[in-house]
């Protein structure tokens, strides 16, 4: 009775094992065509990198080349378990699952991970940290809470770069990331900035009333917006802007802004075995009137073209953008150039301390490894007037989102040169 016991045992291993082994060969007789991630309001092919939503999380280099190692292969279930493994970790998900969909071609299929996102998280966020030995130290970090589809975001900021003002203060934002779909995403943002002002500025300011507004000791503005995915390629951004001014004098009223704007953004990325080439473009309006209840009343266009090409350790980027300001428009719509970005190494308070009311602009670096060169030039002035063009170049380190560089503008006399380094996107 024991050997009959033993038999019966044996012959159900047999088979149990022949069962498991005969899926297994029906599942490695297949081809991989493609792979694909997909989790809530976003998704990923390795297969084109184009095809991507614009709120996907970004893998790293060595899980990405893992996955496409995975495409023109046989399937390999084992491994397929292996990288789940690896994609949760790395997105810190809850759980991630992987399904076999049928492909096009006979015996072949197509791979897809199903990422399901933690209930909740929180991220912290240094969104610039820079040092500009013209205009000083500038940051700002966020503070970011996520949790199913909605995402809270707090911030703080000192930015004397960017604008004509140096403004300090708070930022809160709200985004419902996945509201029934994956083409639709809605926002609402809240600042409030308290100001400062250059002398050059708050002079240059009384002398032009006529094409802008009174320096302002605060602003506060609180925005809805929507952002629709109306392709791979494109998405549009509509909302509106619902700005306060507060004068630096005692007992004069504030001014407001309130304005309709639309934004819409074209990215295009091609990929082969030794080029890489990606394409951004937008082009945005602004509208500010009268029956919207706005004491100023402007329409400001600004329209922007990226090209970049890599092949190895090598890059070139090419960026051109450009903007006009039809009516009387407030100071912090004003378009600025000689800054950390825009004609870098010239004063923006000497190339046009208010700004200008029309602008082109271009750069050109190049890159090899860390080290980059630069071209920039670009012209600010207000209609009517001439435009007077202006140069710069500069060398530096940049590695990912972190730069050191020296900017030198181009011009008859004394050169000063100018460092910038820190965090620039």
């Amino acid at each position: 009775m024991k050997y009959a016991w033993l038999g019966c045992l044996l012959c159900g291993s047999v088979l149990f094992g022949g069962t498991q082994d005969s899926d297994l060969n029906v599942n490695t007789r297949y081809t991989v065509d493609a792979v694909s991630l997909v989790g809530k309001g976003w998704q990923t092919s390795l297969a084109a990198r184009s095809d991507q939503s614009e709120n996907a999380p970004k893998l790293s280099a060595r899980l990405r080349h893992d996955l496409m190692a995975l495409i023109n292969e046989k399937l390999n279930p084992s491994i397929l378990d292996t990288l789940a493994v690896r994609i949760r970790r790395e997105l810190n998900a809850r759980q991630v699952e992987h399904r076999l969909l049928r492909s096009d071609v006979p015996e072949h299929v197509r791979v897809e991970f199903d990422v399901k996102p933690a209930r909740a998280s929180l991220d912290l966020n240094v969104s610039e940290f820079m040092y500009n030995s013209r205009e000083g130290w500038n940051g700002a970090g966020e503070v970011g809470f996520d949790t199913h589809n909605n995402y809270f975001l707090f911030g703080l900021v000192s930015d004397g770069d960017t604008l004509n003002e140096r403004y300090a203060g708070i930022s809160g934002r709200y985004e419902n990331r996945f509201p029934g779909t994956d083409r639709v995403k809605f926002g609402f943002k809240v600042e409030s900035y308290h100001d400062q002002w250059n002398m050059a500025t708050e002079q240059a300011a009384v002398a032009n009333q006529r094409i802008t507004g009174d320096v302002y000791r605060s602003r506060m503005n609180v925005e809805p917006s929507a952002v629709i995915r109306v392709s791979k390629p494109i998405t549009v951004e509509v909302g509106a802007s619902f700005e306060r001014f507060d004068d630096e004098r005692a007992g004069v009223p504030s001014q407001s802004a309130n304005a309709l704007m639309g934004t819409i953004r074209y990215h295009r990325a091609l990929e082969s075995s030794e080029l890489q080439q990606e394409f951004n473009a937008s082009y945005g309006l602004r509208t500010a009137a009268r029956p919207l209840g706005s004491d100023f009343a402007y329409t400001r266009q600004l329209w922007d073209a990226r090209y970049n090409a890599s092949r190895g350790k090598s890059s070139i980027t090419e960026i051109a953008w450009g903007g006009s300001i039809s009516g009387r428009a407030p100071l912090d719509d004003r378009f600025v150039l000689g800054n950390s970005t825009a004609l870098r190494g010239w004063n923006k308070y000497e190339v046009d301390p208010i700004g200008g009311n029309r602008v082109v602009a271009n750069t050109v670096e190049y890159r090899y490894g860390h080290f980059q060169a630069f071209y920039d030039a670009g012209a600010i002035w207000d209609e009517g007037q001439p435009a007077t063009f202006r140069h710069s170049v500069g060398v530096g380190l940049k590695e990912s989102i972190l730069s050191l560089a020296v900017a030198f503008p181009v011009r008859g006399g004394h050169v000063e040169p100018v460092l910038i380094m820190g965090i620039l996107y």
